[in-house]
C-alpha cells in the first residue's frame, strides 16, 4: 500500500512516500531560491508529495541564514523557479510555513524584535551571520498584535499558491512559534491564549482557519510534534499534553484540511493513534529525529493502519529516486550530515549531487 495512490484535499498521490520539509540554508542573505534550491526539489519530484523547506511569513519569523521566504516579490518568482521544475517533472509541493517565534536573534531577523507567546527566551546560542550569540529574550506578543501574526501566515500562504505551490503546511511543531503557543513551558498567559487546554489551543485553531478560508481547506496541511522537546520544548506532563492537543485537533477537525502531518518518535503509540481518529482525515507520520525511517518501517505504518502516508527526510536528502529504490528493494545512497546545511561553494555538495540508482552503478 506505500507504492498506491492517496488523496490529498484535490491532488491525488501516486504513492504515499512524502518528502519532510528539511531546513538545507541555500537561499542566500535574501532568502530567494534560485536554481540551486529548483534543481534539488526537482530531482524528488517522484515522491507522493514534497514539502519544502520552512518558509518564514515575515522577517521577524526567520529563524536561520540562508532560509527562504515568501515575502517578497523576488522570493515568490524563486519560488516559481521551483514549483514548475517540480510540476514538469510531475510532482506536487506544498510550502511549509513556519515563523520562528523565540528560536531567532535579531541579527538573523535584520532587527526585526524576536516575539514569542512570552517573554521566555531559549536556552542555547543562535548561529547569526556574526557567530553564536544568546538567544535574546523574546517580546511576548500583546493581544492586539496577534491578528496581524494570523494575517502574515495568511498572506504567506496567498504567496504560496501564487508561486505555484499546491497548498501549504502550517509548522505547529519543533518549538517554533505555533508549538510554542502549546507548550506549557513557552506559554505563561494568563489571557484567552494560555492556561486551560482550549486556550494553548487556540492560536493555533484561529491561523488555521485564516489560511483555509484564504485558500482553501483542500490546500492546507499542518505538522504537529506532541511530546517533541527540541529547541528548549518541555511536554513530559503527558495528561497535559493530551488535553491541549486533543483541544486543537478537536478545533481543526470541522475544517476537513488537506491533512494532518504528526512527528513523533513512536507513530504507533495511543496519543498519537488517538489525535488520528479525532482528526478524521489524511494522517501522515514521522517517526522522529535521531532514528532514520527504514523501508520496512515505512511498509509496515501503512499496511498496519496506523498512517496514510510516511514522511522520510534523511533517506529523500540522499535519493533523490527513493520511491523507486525502496519499491523495488533497492540499495540506497548514504546521507552526509556534514553537507545537510551549506552556502557558498558547499552548497550543491549533499544536495544535488547525490546520484539516481543508474548512474550509481557507473
Amino acid at each position: 500500500m506505500l507504492f498506491s495512490p492517496l488523496n490529498l484535499g484535490e491532488l491525488e498521490l501516486p504513492n504515499r512516500l512524502v518528502m519532510a520539509p528539511l531546513t538545507r540554508t541555500r537561499s542566500g542573505d535574501d532568502g530567494i531560491p534560485g536554481p540551486l534550491v529548483a534543481e534539488h526539489y526537482r530531482q524528488r519530484a517522484s515522491l507522493g508529495l514534497i514539502v519544502s523547506e520552512g518558509t518564514y511569513p515575515g522577517l521577524a519569523g526567520r529563524s536561520y541564514s540562508g532560509q527562504p521566504g515568501l515575502v517578497t516579490e523576488e522570493q515568490i518568482l524563486g519560488w516559481k523557479g521551483v514549483t514548475s521544475a517540480v510540476h514538469a517533472e510531475g510532482g506536487r509541493i506544498f510550502a511549509q510555513i513556519m515563523h520562528g517565534g523565540r528560536v531567532s536573534h535579531e541579527d538573523i531577523t535584520g532587527g526585526h524584535r524576536v516575539v514569542a507567546p512570552s517573554a521566555i527566551p531559549m536556552d542555547g546560542e543562535a548561529r547569526t551571520p556574526t557567530g553564536k550569540k544568546p538567544y535574546p529574550v523574546p517580546h511576548a506578543l500583546e493581544l492586539e498584535e496577534l491578528p496581524a501574526v494570523i494575517e502574515e501566515t495568511v498572506t504567506a500562504s496567498l504567496n504560496a499558491i501564487e508561486a505555484g505551490f499546491d497548498g501549504v503546511e502550517l509548522h505547529a511543531g519543533n518549538g517554533f512559534l505555533l508549538h510554542e503557543f502549546l507548550s506549557p513551558n513557552t506559554n505563561v498567559r494568563t489571557d484567552r491564549y494560555g492556561g486551560a487546554p482550549e486556550n494553548h489551543a487556540r492560536f493555533v485553531v484561529e491561523t488555521a482557519n485564516a489560511v483555509a478560508a484564504a485558500i482553501g481547506a483542500h490546500r492546507v496541511g499542518i505538522r504537529l510534534s506532541p511530546e517533541n522537546e527540541q529547541h528548549d520544548i518541555a511536554e513530559s506532563d503527558t495528561s497535559k499534553v493530551r488535553a491541549i492537543y486533543e483541544a486543537l485537533v478537536d478545533g481543526i477537525a470541522p475544517l476537513n484540511l488537506a491533512y494532518l502531518s504528526m512527528l513523533h518518535h513512536e507513530p504507533t503509540c495511543a496519543l498519537v493513534q488517538d489525535l488520528r481518529a479525532r482528526f478524521g482525515g489524511p494522517f501522515l507520520v514521522n517517526s522522529g529525529f535521531g532514528v532514520v525511517t527504514t523501508r520496512d518501517e515505512a511498509i509496515a505504518l501503512v499496511a498496519d493502519g496506523h498512517a496514510d502516508a510516511v514522511v522520510v527526510g534523511r533517506p529523500a536528502i540522499a535519493n533523490p529516486d527513493l520511491a523507486r529504490r525502496w519499491k523495488d528493494s533497492l540499495p540506497l545512497n548514504e546521507s552526509d550530515p556534514s553537507t545537510f546545511y551549506g552556502e557558498g561553494a558547499k552548497g550543491a555538495k549533499g544536495y544535488t549531487d547525490y546520484p539516481f540508482y543508474q548512474e550509481s552503478l557507473t
